[in-house]
């Protein structure tokens, strides 16, 4: 009987465990960030953001982030500078390997959703990032 018991048990926490793999399809897209959670457990909340991040995926798990400043007729002023990624799947988490000319880095996914994705970063800083929607000044 316990080992029956033990067995259910094992296969409920196992079942429990997230899939990395569906938050592939919610990070591309426009996003800005909500709040910051430094390591120290300060946190910072962003009432309004003057950029925003635009996120591309190709079929390859390549992509890139774009830093982008919305204007008030809906469209983008893009910065000059894009950073290359990698999205890999490692030990049941989904880390973004960064590329530039300066510096490669590493996030990791804690969560992605169709309105939330949520990053830490190497600093443990954790992003909690909101689906952008575009101001609606009429």
């Amino acid at each position: 009987m316990k080992r029956i018991l033990l067995a259910c048990l094992l296969i409920n926490l196992l079942s429990c465990k997230n899939n990395v793999e569906t938050y592939i399809e919610h990070i591309p897209g426009y996003w800005e960030i909500e709040k910051v959670v430094l390591a120290n457990g300060t946190e910072r909340d962003y009432s309004y953001n003057e950029t925003i991040d635009y996120f591309f995926i190709s079929d390859s798990l390549k992509g890139i982030r774009k830093k982008l400043k919305p204007s008030l007729d809906g469209k983008f002023t893009a910065f000059t500078t894009s950073e290359e990624f990698t999205l890999v799947i490692e030990n049941d988490s989904l880390n973004i390997y960064y590329s530039t000319p300066f510096d490669t880095w590493k996030e990791s996914i804690l969560f992605a959703g169709s309105e939330a994705l949520k990053v830490i970063n190497s600093n443990k800083n954790v992003y909690l990032y909101k689906r952008y929607t575009p101001l609606n000044i009429e």
